[in-house]
């Protein structure tokens, strides 16, 4: 007689399409890439067929190289301009003691990456480095122009996402934009904006994105700090204060007070605990602009560079105290 209690094992996920990666175990598939992380966040890569070895306190994932077709809007006042871009995962670098997409997936990943999640940080990524100035993408764009933006944003998305930007081509999308739909999806978005910056969120909520952001900060600071020591930057004594800045700041990522008590024994109020967690969301605005001056830097820094990046050092610390500053319960 069939067992009726018999727990159903969950349908396995087809990687490559809707879904880029998900958390797996067992055999990697056919045409994918496993990926184990440890309890540090260290990371290590197996191939097609391999039974993917775990350690204690870790877990594992699978993803899909591609390629993946993404079409992106630079400019959110201008929806109906696109860029068409086919990404891939990039192959691993030997040089490297670890791939940047396996920390995405350490870092970002939670329990799965969908397609269009992902569509959606490379959008706001492009579009914070255009607002910024620092990519250009100008009306009736020279070849010289392109060239120079195609180079920045291969660069962002490889040093922010570890994706390869194989092809880049302007769309037209005024005619799939519903521009009655899009207003009114951002005048709603306003309405849940005001309420997170005024009112406080329930403690689960606060506690879930307080935590996952330090765990951005705890992975990808050491690795942002190691890869400044190897720029070749003007000044020999503005970069080693640099390091020591984000050298300091990873450490007071480690010794972070928790959220919800404001001294041993003392708990802290869900207002208290909300404004924290914001904090903590602006070190990790702070963090992504690293990642893009990194790309923007290369492998030499100039003076100019050097003051951006002492700008985004100043937003982290004073982020990172705002997070750490003591309130009474």
């Amino acid at each position: 007689m069939k067992n009726l209690f018999q727990r159903r094992r969950p349908a396995p996920v087809t990687l490559g399409g809707a879904v880029m990666a998900a958390r797996m175990v067992g055999v990697v598939p056919p045409g994918c890439v496993g990926v184990a992380v440890d309890a540090a966040g260290r990371t290590r890569r197996f191939a097609e067929g391999a039974r993917m070895a775990l350690v204690a306190g870790g877990h594992a994932w699978c993803f899909h190289p591609g390629p993946y077709q993404l079409v992106l809007t630079p400019f959110l006042a201008a929806p109906e301009i696109g860029l068409q871009l086919r990404v891939v995962v990039d192959s691993p670098d030997p040089l490297a003691a670890q791939q940047r997409f396996d920390l995405f997936l350490a870092g970002e990943g939670g329990q799965s990456v969908a397609l269009d999640a992902f569509r959606a940080a490379l959008d706001a990524a492009l579009q914070r480095e255009l607002a910024q100035g620092h990519l250009d993408l100008p009306p009736c764009t020279l070849l010289e122009e392109w060239n120079a933006f195609r180079a920045g944003l291969n660069e962002l998305l490889y040093m922010r996402f570890g994706v390869t930007v194989d092809e880049c081509i302007p769309v037209d999308l005024a005619g799939q934009v519903d521009y009655a739909a899009l207003l009114a999806a951002r005048a709603l978005a306003d309405v849940p904006v005001c309420a997170f910056v005024t009112a406080p969120l329930p403690e689960p909520a606060a506690c879930l994105t307080d935590a996952a952001a330090l765990r951005r900060l705890f992975l990808e600071l050491p690795v942002v700090t190691s890869r400044l020591r190897l720029l070749d930057v003007d000044g020999f004594a503005r970069q080693r204060a640099l390091v020591q800045r984000f050298d300091h700041a990873s450490l007071a990522v480690l010794t972070m007070p928790a959220l919800a008590l404001a001294a041993p024994a003392r708990p802290l109020p869900l207002g208290a605990q909300q404004r924290r967690a914001r904090h903590t969301l602006c070190a990790t605005d702070a963090l992504d602009e690293t990642w893009a001056w990194l790309a923007r830097a290369g492998s030499r820094a100039n003076a100019d560079l050097l003051d951006d990046a002492e700008r985004i050092a100043a937003n982290l610390e004073a982020a990172l105290a705002g997070r750490r500053a003591m309130e009474s319960a």
